[in-house]
């Protein structure tokens, strides 16, 4: 795990009384423990947990998987931090990084319940924008959430995201093929 970070920039993102940056095996206590206070209000959104999601394997095989994503290009996964006490709150990914001829990623993003509602996830999703536009060159950024998914749809309206359509069977969450709502921002629509 040592090469990729050697070889692969870390990226520390900073934004209004946030920040973020890439998940460490250290920080498996309080992802855990967060995780594990937010399932009941983050399941109806997610994919199915495995059995095992919680456990230090699981989390192991997570932050594997996120270097070879980072060092491959593919994606850029981020924890994000309250900046003025460094409390964990939540992640923001930036995944499916695509290249030549579409230049575009898709955006997922969850904050624990404890801090919710508070410009959290808002933060952290300009950040990442902002960091896939001026520091990656993406012309574009999706992202996709259920239809009664109110608060997620306000904030990527917010953010500057537009409605594009809804896809039916789009993603399979907790277990079932669910409908989804697809937003898209483009690197031209923050300009100015």
């Amino acid at each position: 795990m040592a090469l990729w970070r050697e070889t692969v920039p870390e990226h520390t993102l900073q934004g209004e009384g946030v920040r973020l940056r890439a998940p460490q095996i250290e920080d498996y206590e309080a992802w855990a423990k967060l995780r594990s206070a937010s399932r009941s209000s983050t399941e109806p959104w997610e994919p199915a947990w495995a059995p095992d999601e919680l456990s230090k394997g699981a989390y192991r095989r997570r932050v594997s998987r996120y270097d070879a994503d980072r060092q491959a290009g593919a994606g850029y996964p981020f924890f994000v931090f309250r900046e003025e006490d460094d409390v964990f709150l939540g992640a923001c990914n930036l995944n499916n990084v695509r290249r030549g001829v579409l230049q575009s990623a898709d955006i997922g993003y969850w904050i624990g319940t404890p801090y919710v509602r508070r410009g959290h996830a808002r933060a952290a999703v300009r950040c990442v924008r902002d960091f896939a536009f001026d520091q990656l060159g993406l012309h574009r950024i999706e992202a996709a959430c259920r239809p009664e998914n109110e608060a997620s749809r306000t904030l990527l309206l917010n953010v500057g995201f537009q409605f594009e359509c809804r896809s039916r069977a789009f993603l399979k969450i907790a277990g079932e093929w669910h409908d989804h709502d697809r937003f898209a921002l483009l690197s031209s629509d923050t300009r100015g």
